[in-house]
């Protein structure tokens, strides 16, 4: 039996759940070290509950894709336009820590990318925790430059120290 390839396409308001589950396992896997317990929960909540997720599915500038394999979801990405014209800000891009280093979160990238190119967007943005050493060398290989720092005051007490990153699309 051969294995089906990757697919990448727009989140399902079905893969809801499947969206929040996966996010659960990659953050809990990767980010203990980087920011808090606490932090991670509360931000799990704050960006995965399935009514901000569906609201967001119909909007018109906020696209989520979900990559599956053997209609296992295995990454996913979200992206949205900025305030700023011409300006398309990649908001997520995760792979199940199981499949990380097969070329799943090159080919999300990618399709942001195409996505970008397609709204005429001259800008790619993205915002990496100033401790995720493995995300910024991944985004850096990929292009992507430091541009500024930042820290965003995201409720609760709780602070996100990110490097904005940019690239052309």
């Amino acid at each position: 039996m051969r294995a089906e390839p990757l697919r990448i396409g727009p989140l399902d308001p079905a893969d809801i759940g499947a969206l929040g589950q996966l996010a659960r396992t990659i953050w809990l896997a990767h980010y203990p070290g980087i920011i808090t317990n606490a932090q991670i929960e509360y931000m799990l909540e704050q960006r995965y509950r399935p009514e901000l997720v569906r609201a967001e599915l119909g909007r018109d500038d906020v696209w989520w894709e979900l990559a599956t394999l053997n209609g296992q979801p295995v990454g996913f990405s979200s992206c949205l336009l900025t305030t700023e014209p011409g300006e398309l800000k990649l908001d997520k891009l995760y792979v199940d820590p199981a499949r990380q280093a097969t070329g799943i979160g090159s080919q999300l990238l990618q399709s942001v990318r195409a996505r970008a190119r397609n709204l005429g967007c001259r800008r790619l943005v993205l915002a990496v925790n100033k401790r995720n050493a493995s995300a910024i060398a991944a985004y850096r290989r990929w292009g992507f430059r430091i541009e500024r720092s930042m820290v965003t005051e995201i409720g609760a007490g709780f602070v996100m120290d990110d490097y904005l990153m940019v690239v052309e699309p």
